[in-house]
C-alpha cells in the first residue's frame, strides 16, 4: 500500500479548503440574492417580462344645472408599438400607414426607435381598430382609450373651455377644475417572454382606471341658448366686433348664462368658425397664429376692461342714497355745463337744450351728467371711493375662470382730484369688467348683498352621488334693503320713462340703465369706436335675473346703448319670462301704447336745437350721447329713419356732423407712465408740459375734450 506523500496531502487540503470556501461563498451569495436582494431582483425580472400601458380614466362629465351634458368623454382607440417585438418593420409600417392614413416614413421611424414602447396614433375609429386587429401584427397593440367631446360644438365655449390631446384642461372650467375632472389612470400589464409570447402564469393583468369626478354648473342650458341666440343676432345686425352677455341670478350670484361672440368650436378650438378667417389664418407663421388663438379664446366678460359710461351712474346714485346725501325728493339743476372746476369745463350731453330742474329719478332717466357730478360732490370723494371699492371694482370677483382682470380705479381717494371725482360720477376715468358691473347691479337688486359669482354648484361621482356642494357666498353687504328697493324703483323708471324704453316688455316690470362709451385704444379715445351697453333687472318686484348686454364697436345704423343693446336685452327677457313661466300683468298704459303712435319726421340737415324742439312737440325724446358736439352741430342722420311709425315717448337717436379736420380729441392719459404719455402725445403731434414724476394723475384738457394743435396741454404725475 502506497503511503501518500506529504505534498499530496497538502494539495488535497488546499483543494478541499478552496472548495469549502467556494461553496460557502456561493451559499452566502445565494442567500444575499434570495433574501436581501430578492424583492428588488424579482421586481427587475417582472419589469423585463412586463409590458405596461397606461389606461386613461374617463374625464368627469360637465352638466348644466338641470343635468344636461355639456362635455363628455367618448370611446376611442390608441395604437401602440413595441419596436423590439416587431418581426418585419417595413411590412408592418406599410400596413399601419395604409389603414391609418399616415406617412409611411414617419410610421417606419416610430417602429425602429430604440424605445420599449412607442405611440403610433391616438384616437382612431372603431373600424380602423378592427381592421388592424385582423392583420394580427406582432409588436402592435390596440388599447381602448377615450377623448373629450362637446356635444354642442361652440355652445358656452368661453365657460366650458377645452382639453389638449392628453385630456388635460387648457381653458375655462376644464382647466380650473382639472384636478377633479381628471381621475386616476389604470394599467394594462402583459407578461411575455423574449419572443413576445404571453407567459402561461399571470399572463395579463388590468388595473382599472378611476374615472374623474363630474361637475354640475350653475349654467342653465336653455337660458344659455337664449343668450347665444340673442348675441349672435346682435353681432350680425350691428356688424360688431364683439357681443357679450351675462345673465346672473341676483340672490345667489349664480351665472345662468355667459356668452362672448364670436366664439369657436370646442371640438376644434384652433380653427375659427368664419371660413374667410380660416383661410386667412392658413398662411400665418406659428407665433402670429398663436396670438390669434389666444385672442379668439379671450372672454370679454372677464378678460377685458372698458369705460362703463352712464351705467356707472347707478353706482353713484346707490352710494349717495345709502349715505343720505340724496333722496327721491332732491332736485338738481342742469344748465348744460359744469364751469366751476378750475381750468375745466364739463358738459352735459344735452348742453344745447339743458334739462333744467330735475329730481333724482328724472336725472337718472335723463342720464344727466351735470346732476351726477353734483351728486358725487355732495357724497364726497372719500365716501364715493369707499363705495366703488365696496361694489367690487378694482378687485377680482373670484369667478371660476382664468385671466380675470381687476380693472382700473384710483389707488386711493387721496389722488382723486375734483375733476376726477366729476368724471368718475358718470363712468369716465374708470375701467371695469362686465362681470364686475353685473355683480354690482345684482347687489342693488337682492337687498344689498355683494355675492361671489358662482359657476360650480356641486361635484358628483359616476353614480350621481354628491361628493361636494358649493353654496352661494356673500362677500359683504353694500346697501341696506331700503336703498336696494329704491334703486330698483329708479331703474324701473329708466326703462318705463327714460333711455331704456327699448328694453320694455308689455306686461312686465323691468329696470335698467343704458350706457354708450367711446373706446380707449392705445391711451386715447378712438374716433367712431364705441361700446354700447344695457344692464337690466327683472321682474322688479322679485328679481330673478340681471342681464348685461355689451356690444363692442357696433357699425350698423346706431351705436347707442338704448338702441343697440337694450333691444337685445328685451328679446332675452321675453324668452326668460316665458321659460320661467312668469305671467304678464298688463297696465292701462301697456294696453294704450299701440294706439299712441306718431310718424317720425325727417330731421336731417337741421340744427340740433331745432330737431330737439320738433321731437319734443311730437311727444318724443332724443339722444345724441355724442362727445364731439359743437355749436354748429347739424343732424346728418337719424334712427329710426324718417317716415317710420313709432310709439309716443320713444327715444330717437340723432347723428351729428363731424368736427373740423384740425380738431382732435384729447387722449386718455390717466395712470400712464411718463414714457407712455410722451409717446401718445408725440404721435398726435401735440405740444405739452409735464409736471412731477411717476404716473399720470391729472391732465388738461380732460380726456375726450376737443383740442387743436395749438392747445396748451399740461400733464401732472405723482
Amino acid at each position: 500500500m502506497n503511503i501518500p506523500m506529504k505534498s499530496t496531502k497538502t494539495r488535497l487540503k488546499v483543494a478541499f479548503g478552496f472548495a469549502v470556501t467556494l461553496i460557502i461563498a456561493l451559499i452566502l451569495r445565494l442567500g444575499y440574492l434570495q433574501i436581501y436582494k430578492g424583492d428588488e431582483l424579482q421586481k427587475g425580472a417582472l419589469e423585463q417580462w412586463t409590458k405596461s400601458i397606461d389606461i386613461k380614466p374617463k374625464r368627469g362629465i360637465i352638466y348644466d344645472r338641470k343635468g344636461k351634458k355639456l362635455a363628455i368623454s367618448v370611446n376611442a382607440f390608441t395604437v401602440w408599438a413595441y419596436p423590439a417585438d416587431i418581426k418585419n418593420p417595413e411590412e408592418t409600417a406599410r400596413i399601419l400607414a395604409d389603414v391609418l392614413d399616415m406617412d409611411y416614413d414617419q410610421v417606419l421611424e416610430k417602429l425602429t426607435k430604440n424605445q420599449s414602447t412607442e405611440k403610433i396614433k391616438q384616437w382612431i375609429t372603431r373600424e380602423e381598430a378592427n381592421e388592424l386587429r385582423q392583420h394580427g401584427l406582432s409588436g402592435i397593440s390596440i388599447v381602448d382609450d377615450n377623448r373629450r367631446y362637446y356635444p354642442n360644438g361652440n355652445f358656452a365655449a368661453h365657460i366650458i373651455g377645452f382639453t389638449n390631446i392628453d385630456n388635460v384642461g387648457l381653458a375655462g372650467i376644464e382647466n380650473v377644475y382639472d384636478e377633479y375632472l381628471t381621475g386616476i389612470p389604470g394599467k394594462w400589464l402583459k407578461m411575455t417572454d423574449a419572443a413576445n409570447r404571453q407567459l402561461p402564469y399571470d399572463g395579463e393583468k388590468i388595473h382599472e382606471p378611476e374615472d374623474g369626478t363630474s361637475l354640475v354648473l350653475t349654467i342653465d342650458e336653455t337660458i344659455q341658448y337664449f343668450a347665444e341666440k340673442a348675441a349672435q343676432q346682435a353681432l350680425l345686425d350691428n356688424k360688431a366686433k364683439n357681443v357679450s352677455i351675462i345673465i346672473m341670478e341676483p340672490k345667489t350670484g349664480d351665472i345662468l348664462a355667459m356668452v362672448s361672440k364670436p366664439d369657436f368650436d370646442l371640438n376644434n378650438p384652433r380653427e375659427p368658425l368664419d371660413q374667410a378667417l380660416k383661410a386667412e389664418w392658413a398662411n400665418l407663421p406659428i407665433d402670429e397664429l398663436q396670438d390669434r388663438w389666444y385672442d379668439m379664446w379671450r372672454n370679454f366678460n372677464v378678460n377685458d376692461i372698458y369705460e362703463p359710461g352712464s351705467t356707472f351712474k347707478l353706482i353713484t346714485a346707490a352710494a349717495a342714497l345709502e349715505e343720505n346725501t340724496t333722496s327721491l325728493n332732491h332736485h338738481y339743476y342742469c344748465n348744460g355745463f359744469i364751469r366751476d372746476i378750475k381750468g375745466e369745463v364739463l358738459r352735459c350731453a344735452r348742453w344745447y337744450n339743458p334739462h333744467g330742474s330735475q329730481s333724482l329719478r328724472e336725472a337718472l332717466n335723463n342720464s344727466c351728467n351735470v346732476a351726477f357730478v353734483n351728486i358725487a360732490r355732495q357724497l364726497g370723494k372719500e365716501k364715493f371711493y369707499e363705495y366703488i371699492r365696496a361694489f367690487g371694482f378694482g378687485e377680482r370677483t373670484d369667478i371660476d375662470l382664468l385671466g380675470e382682470e381687476i380693472g382700473i380705479i384710483p389707488s386711493s381717494s387721496d389722488i382723486i382730484k375734483e375733476i376726477n371725482l366729476a368724471t368718475m360720477s358718470y363712468g369716465h376715468g374708470v375701467a371695469i369688467t362686465p362681470i364686475q358691473l353685473v355683480n354690482s347691479v345684482a347687489a342693488m337688486s337682492n337687498g344689498g348683498y355683494l355675492m361671489k359669482p358662482r359657476l360650480l354648484q356641486k361635484l358628483v361621482d359616476i353614480e350621481g352621488n354628491i361628493v361636494a356642494s358649493f353654496e352661494p357666498e356673500v362677500k359683504r353687504q353694500v346697501l341696506s334693503k331700503k336703498t336696494s328697493d329704491t334703486m330698483l324703483s329708479l331703474m324701473e323708471s329708466v326703462v318705463s320713462d327714460g333711455s331704456g324704453r327699448s328694453a320694455q316688455v308689455p306686461g312686465y316690470r323691468i329696470g335698467g340703465k343704458t350706457g354708450t362709451a367711446q373706446k380707449i385704444i392705445d391711451g386715447r379715445y378712438a374716433q367712431g369706436k364705441y361700446i354700447a351697453s344695457f344692464i337690466g333687472v327683472a321682474p322688479i318686484d322679485d328679481p330673478k335675473a340681471v342681464v348685461l348686454v355689451t356690444v363692442d364697436e357696433p357699425t350698423g345704423s346706431s351705436y347707442y346703448g338704448g338702441s343697440v343693446a337694450a333691444p337685445v336685452a328685451k328679446s332675452i327677457f321675453e324668452d326668460l319670462f316665458n321659460y320661467l313661466e312668469i305671467p304678464p300683468e298688463y297696465t292701462d298704459e301697456d294696453l294704450d301704447q299701440e294706439s299712441e303712435r306718431v310718424i317720425l319726421p325727417d330731421l336731417r340737415n337741421t340744427h340740433i336745437g331745432d330737431a330737439g324742439t320738433t321731437l319734443t312737440d311730437l311727444g318724443l325724446r332724443y339722444t345724441t350721447e355724442y362727445i364731439e358736439i359743437t355749436s354748429d352741430s347739424t343732424v346728418i342722420d337719424q334712427f329710426p329713419a324718417p317716415g317710420v311709425e313709432v310709439q309716443k315717448g320713444s327715444i330717437i337717436d340723432l347723428y351729428l356732423n363731424s368736427r373740423p379736420s384740425n380738431v382732435k380729441i384729447m387722449p386718455y392719459l390717466i395712470y400712464m407712465t411718463k414714457k407712455q404719455a410722451m409717446k401718445t402725445l408725440d404721435e398726435m403731434g401735440l405740444e405739452y408740459t409735464f409736471k412731477g414724476e411717476g404716473v399720470v394723475v391729472d391732465q388738461y384738457p380732460l380726456p375726450g375734450e376737443e383740442i387743436t394743435i395749438d392747445t396748451e396741454i399740461v400733464v401732472e404725475f405723482n
